[in-house]
């Protein structure tokens, strides 16, 4: 995934790490060498005057030729697809319908029914370490994570992500803003209806070699000159002049639908403001320069270049969502494609079985003209006479037409059971009562079933979160500085709130991590059935005399979902591994000094611990000489005669804990680290 393409940048505050001080860093020296170290500029770097006159004087017009060309055959291809989805947003909530007839509204309850579920089930991610020693950083990974997801109004983003694959098929998050003053990514929705795209495209960036992936893709936006300045990467726009409306701008056209939708007026004709509040049209747009991938925004009709970026890698950072894919095609199947022509012939049939009523209540008559020589003796008036010649039997009587029949009703029945069939939302689901004819057993198996359906589309929604998930871990990668930037994470545990600092050693892993993305309904349920497993086992376990029942009860808390700060209130560490905790660091400060290992160390903890911490050659060694202690002390048991865990001076170096036989003394076991003899009695 491509490094950020616009970001709102701060200066950053010289901090010190948790664990250990850094070295003051110049800024100013700093920003510039770390931008001409990395593959390509850090876009999350304001431009200063220099960049600016270097990009002025760069002679764009082959780029700008190209993206119209590009620009023009996107437009067209889309326009069609277009004109579609604009006529679906005035079926989804029309405000300037015919007043005299009733609007159906099947689209919006399915189209909300299936979003209430699909959003309701949250998606977790989970960082899982490639390499031992990695632990910790995806415990911090993930506190910082959940603690991101109100900092970004992530929730917001899901609605509005979610809502957009499930109205045009697919729906595109750039992920490319780094804001340094909060120290948190920026995500950002792009709106479909404003977006052109590669016609040739299977998807964003394609499979994992890329193939599918778009040549070309932008959208248009709107912005002023003082949001421009405000963001402090464009060059070249203080001269703009603002644009009118157009009919072939997708941005434009966008406002008018939306406005004729929602029942207000097209205000196109008085879009050119005067002053500050005037708006430039812009076209930011992805494509490939010269062998790069690069990020261009064109002013002025697109013919003047504000914006260029290289990219160092050919994926563009924006994730796309899809809600029902079709393999090898962009699109896929939208929820409106299932349900358009049946809520429009359900209105249809509604509307004709309400003109029936009507005319029931209000028929037509015939009157015998010899009878009733005034038609205006018919007007009904209260406590009226009309006169009439001859007898009045038969001098008016109704008009005989067909009543509403049963097979309007048959028909609103099979296009309502079509629709709800397609996407999974009977009735029960839809929160309406079911009918009577139905059973308890029956519709708990209609709600199993539903659930499997849905539990597809929350798969296939993990897809994205969890490429949404990796380019946020590559935005902390990119832009936290070593020794310069501190994010705080506020950490609500047992004790209540904590505020935990972080750098970016705790946050940036060695290798980087996996993601693992699962619905929050089925990973509660799956934890659940694996708690009830190793439950069982435990018992069976807890016999033998070598079993770790201490991380046995850790890992049943963990299964019963409980935070690790209250299992460690529920089991605190042990002096040993507390110890052990201390090697660590010593070990991690100090590589060159050998931390040693006593005989009376319980070799299992700190086995344990130590593998936690990153591999080092102390780390190695260290190891190396418990296993080899252990290995002593399997072979030479008089050297050992106390067991370390029941032994209340467990962990303290004390000469007189060694073996009583005179003259006796060891050699710290540590020696292995250097290569030395296993420790021998002299």
């Amino acid at each position: 995934m491509a490094d950020t393409t616009k970001s709102i940048t701060k200066k950053a505050k010289k901090v010190t790490s948790a664990k250990k001080a850094k070295p003051v860093v110049d800024k100013k020296k700093t920003s510039k060498e770390t931008r001409a170290q990395k593959a390509g500029e850090n876009m999350a770097d304001p431009l200063d005057e220099d960049d600016r006159e270097r990009l002025k004087d760069i002679d764009f017009q082959d780029l700008i030729n190209q993206i119209k060309t590009e620009q023009e055959q996107a437009w067209w291809y889309i326009k069609p697809k277009w004109d579609e989805w604009a006529l679906r947003l005035k079926l989804y909530n029309n405000q300037k319908r015919d007043k005299e007839a009733v609007g159906d509204n099947t689209l919006f309850t399915i189209f909300q029914t299936v979003l209430a579920s699909l959003y309701s089930d949250t998606l977790t991610a989970a960082f899982v370490p490639r390499e031992s020693g990695d632990e910790e950083t995806a415990e911090n990974l993930d506190v910082t994570a959940e603690y991101d997801h109100d900092e970004m109004d992530k929730d917001i983003l899901d609605y509005e992500w979610d809502f957009e694959a499930m109205f045009f098929g697919r729906a595109l998050m750039a992920v490319m803003e780094f804001d340094r003053e909060q120290m948190v990514p920026v995500p950002e929705i792009w709106n479909v209806m404003t977006v052109l795209r590669d016609p040739f495209a299977k998807s964003v960036n394609g499979d994992k070699k890329g193939r599918g992936r778009a040549r070309f893709l932008g959208r248009e936006v709107r912005m002023t000159t003082n949001e421009m300045d405000d963001m402090d990467v464009y060059f070249n726009h203080k001269d703009l002049k603002p644009t009118g409306t157009s009919t072939r701008s997708l941005v434009d056209e966008n406002m008018r639908i939306t406005a004729d939708a929602a029942g207000l007026s097209d205000i196109s004709k008085f879009q050119n403001l005067k002053g500050e509040n005037a708006s430039h049209r812009l076209l930011e747009w992805f494509t490939i320069y010269k062998g790069k991938r690069v990020f261009v925004t064109l002013a002025d009709d697109m013919n003047k270049v504000v914006r260029y970026h290289e990219l160092d890698t050919m994926d563009i950072p924006l994730i796309d969502r899809v809600i029902y894919p079709i393999p090898n095609s962009w699109d896929g199947v939208s929820i409106p494609d299932l349900i358009e022509d049946k809520q429009r012939a359900r209105a249809v049939a509604t509307n004709l079985a309400l003109k029936g009523v009507k005319s029931a209540l209000h028929p037509m008559y015939l009157f015998d003209e010899t009878r009733i020589k005034n038609r205006n003796d018919l007007n009904f008036e209260f406590n009226k006479f009309v006169g009439v010649q001859g007898n009045p039997t038969g001098a008016v009587q109704e008009m005989q037409k067909a009543a509403v029949k049963q097979d309007v009703q048959w028909i609103l029945d099979t296009l309502s059971q079509g629709a709800e069939r397609s996407t999974a939302t009977p009735d029960i689901q839809q929160g309406a009562r079911p009918d009577t004819s139905g059973t308890a057993t029956r519709d708990a198996l209609i709600n199993q079933k539903v659930d499997t359906r849905y539990s597809l589309s929350a798969k296939v929604f993990g897809w994205s979160e969890r490429r949404f998930w990796k380019q946020w871990y590559r935005l902390y990668k990119n832009h936290f500085e070593d020794g310069i930037d501190e994010k705080s994470v506020r950490i609500t545990g047992a004790l209540g709130a904590q505020w935990r600092p972080f750098t970016r050693e705790n946050l940036i892993a060695n290798t980087d991590p996996d993601v693992k993305i699962e619905s929050r309904i089925l990973s509660e349920a799956r934890r659940f059935n694996e708690l009830q497993s190793f439950r069982g086992y435990v018992q069976f376990m807890a016999a033998d005399p070598n079993a770790n029942l201490r991380f046995a009860l850790r890992h049943m808390g963990k299964l019963s979902g409980l935070k690790k700060d209250i299992i460690d209130r529920l089991l605190p560490p042990t002096i040993e591994e507390m110890r052990a905790e201390d090697e660590n660091i010593a070990m991690r400060e100090n590589p060159d000094q050998i931390v040693e290992v006593l005989p009376t160390d319980d070799h299992q903890a700190h086995l344990e611990i130590h593998n936690k911490m990153e591999d080092t050659p102390a780390k190695i060694a260290h190891i190396n000489a418990h296993k080899r202690a252990m290995m002593l002390q399997q072979a030479r048991p008089d050297l050992f005669p106390q067991d370390p865990r029941k032994t209340e001076n467990s962990g303290v170096k004390d000469e007189n804990i060694a073996p009583a036989s005179a003259g006796e003394n060891m050699r710290p076991v540590a020696d292995a680290a250097r290569g030395r003899a296993l420790p021998v009695a002299q």
